[in-house]
């Protein structure tokens, strides 16, 4: 089966002793991409949150690697390939369980504010893993991220109840 990249939303309370779920959704197409249970997670570079994505990403990293540089190239800008790699491969490769669940990497849940729970959100190539007060800071173009998060949100507290 060929890799179709991630979408939906999804909201995931926070377990007991660190962990957290990857929600079926995601976790059907990581295993996909991986060709095994191993979640990448990595501190999005403009947004405060994580992004997730398989295994099979990392060559795909290697070419926008190059596309940075060539363009940095074309237009004249400083390009530092080493530190930009450092960026791109700075993630680190959590197995998970049948489940989804996970432990996450303290430093990464302090670097994305991450607590009580989990909302993720498609992007294709990626996902991201979103703190939903940090989500709710986010501008008008997240509005309908948003709306799934506070929903998913209020169906989840009221499971709880």
């Amino acid at each position: 089966m060929t890799f179709g990249g991630y979408s939906g939303q999804a909201f995931s309370p926070a377990g007991d002793k660190g962990r957290y779920v990857l929600p079926p959704l995601f976790r059907k197409a990581v295993k996909e991409s991986s060709d095994a249970r191993i979640l990448c997670l990595a501190k999005h570079d403009r947004w405060n949150c994580l992004t997730g994505f398989g295994l099979s990403r990392k060559p795909e990293l290697e070419a926008q690697l190059d596309r940075e540089e060539e363009l940095a190239y074309r237009v004249g800008r400083e390009f530092d390939r080493d530190t930009r790699s450092s960026q791109l491969f700075g993630f680190v490769e959590l197995p998970f369980d049948d489940s989804g669940r996970f432990v996450m990497p303290d430093h990464l849940r302090v670097l994305a504010n991450i607590d009580d729970g989990l909302f993720v959100q498609g992007g294709g190539r990626f996902f991201t893993l979103w703190n939903p007060v940090e989500l709710s800071q986010m501008g008008d173009d997240w509005a309908a991220a948003k709306a799934a998060c506070e929903a998913l949100v209020g169906e989840a507290k009221a499971k709880r109840k």
